[in-house]
């Protein structure tokens, strides 16, 4: 079976490094690069043409939002845009959809939903599970 490729895009080493370790556990995901900012996202969603793109939205030197335009423009439509993310508001959620994104997840997301996620969109389902926060009193 080819497994499925998969380029993350987050500006925190130990986000990638994270990311890496947990999806290297899916006999059925294989990660093909990592990009550190929004302009190397672009670069290496071009030359490795990768099944799908895990995004940060917060992105130095071009914002993972901008870099989801730019990455529908330059990778073939078989490649699919997961942005994964802090920010869980509508604003943001509508925005990437429309930008061609076909999933978003919170970090704040149970660890295996991502696995999920890829599976989900690398076969041609939307994927949006963000989750809104309710406030939590520690006694």
């Amino acid at each position: 079976m080819t497994p499925i490729t998969v380029l993350l895009a987050d500006d925190h080493t130990i986000v990638r490094e994270g990311l890496r370790a947990l999806l290297a556990l899916e006999p059925d995901i294989q990660v093909v690069g990592e990009a550190a900012n929004g302009h190397q996202a672009v670069a290496f969603a071009n030359k490795l043409a990768p099944d799908v793109v895990v995004m940060d939205l917060a992105m130095p030197l071009l914002s993972g939002l901008d870099a989801i335009s730019r990455i529908r423009e330059c990778t073939p439509a078989s490649t699919k845009i997961i942005v994964l993310t802090a920010y869980d508001e509508e604003a943001y959620i509508q925005q990437a959809r429309d930008l061609g994104a076909a999933g978003y997840l919170v970090k704040q997301s149970d660890s295996q939903i991502l696995a999920r996620a890829i599976r989900e969109v690398y076969q041609g389902h939307d994927f949006f599970k963000p989750i809104h926060h309710s406030l939590v009193q520690i006694p």
